[in-house]
């Protein structure tokens, strides 16, 4: 088998997915596991718009985690596609992660994510996570353990902080635990199967969302336009050309985006290519354009047109 060394007797191989409501904590969680960011974060909720996959490797195990938007009561045709991509999920996966933030009570959010849940609990075991423990006090804590154990009969319940890694290791114990036995699925070294381009876009649009309204996550887009190598003197260090267009849906978004006197875009441009950089490895030049679609988010043909 090219690219798999051989594996131990017992050695389990299979995917997870984290669930929960937006901003619960199931980005940072991921990246901490993977050990590298490959979905990303953001203060403002729903901003994962892909099931982003990455992958753990183990001495015993290769664990597939699953990032998923979070799964809400959706306004838009765009919070329907969101909400699919999450149930598509679970219907695929060896084991869920659902995922409580410490510092909020369990409220009618999670009972909504609970209900869809206890349809495939009976196949696919479920462990609740108690996630941010870093964000609360020791009582905290225990009154989130004591309001998810009464929501479902959990495989297992975990607190957990993906900020200073407290229980982490734990959090992938137990997913590994309920793995099937089997070979590697991805070579060593592979973190993520997701395109470049992907997640060139996502860290443009993290970026974009940093201090920006509240309006505004739902309703910014990016597509990459072209990545190539940039032509350069043969002996200067390697670059790569990359444009990208930002979109939103209104022109008082695009001012937003852009800032006063583009000191936003600018800003947006430096933060995301510093990431994009240590993604790729190389020298990026970075052109990004701000542009329109108009309410893109419920135009079922600009949805197709913009990856969704």
């Amino acid at each position: 088998m090219t690219g798999f060394a051989s594996v131990p007797d017992g050695y389990r191989s299979g995917f997870a997915c984290f669930v929960g409501r937006p901003n619960a904590g199931k980005s940072t969680l991921t990246n901490a596991l993977i050990g590298q960011k490959i979905a990303i974060t953001s203060s403002r909720p729903q901003t994962t718009r892909h099931a982003i996959r990455g992958i753990l490797h183990r001495p015993d195990a290769q664990l597939i985690v699953i990032d998923t938007p979070g799964l809400h009561k959706p306004r838009t045709l765009l919070g329907s596609r969101l909400n699919d991509v999450v149930r598509e999920t679970w219907a695929e996966v060896d084991v869920i992660g659902f995922c409580v933030p410490a510092d909020v009570p369990v409220g009618r959010g999670d009972e909504f994510i609970v209900n869809e849940l206890r349809g495939v609990a009976n196949r696919t075991p479920v462990i609740g996570v108690v996630t941010k423990t870093d964000l609360a006090e020791p009582e905290q804590v225990m009154a989130r353990l004591t309001e998810l154990s009464k929501l479902m009969d959990f495989a297992e319940i975990v607190p957990c902080s993906a900020v200073d890694g407290y229980q982490t290791s734990l959090v992938a114990d137990l997913l590994v635990k309920r793995l099937p036995e089997g070979m590697p699925l991805y070579p060593d070294g592979d973190l993520t199967d997701e395109p470049e381009e992907i997640l060139v876009a996502e860290l443009i649009r993290e970026a974009s969302l940093e201090g920006v309204r509240d309006e505004l996550p739902h309703s910014i887009a990016v597509v990459i336009e072209e990545m190539a190598p940039r032509d350069r003197h043969p002996k200067a260090e390697p670059m790569l050309n990359i444009t990208a267009n930002i979109y939103v849906e209104r022109s008082s978004q695009k001012g937003i985006v852009i800032g006063k006197g583009g000191d936003r875009l600018r800003q947006v441009g430096t933060d995301s290519r510093r990431q994009i950089e240590a993604l790729l490895g190389t020298k990026v030049f970075l052109d990004l354009h701000v542009k329109i679609a108009k309410d893109w988010q419920r135009d079922p043909r600009q949805l197709r047109k913009l990856g969704f």
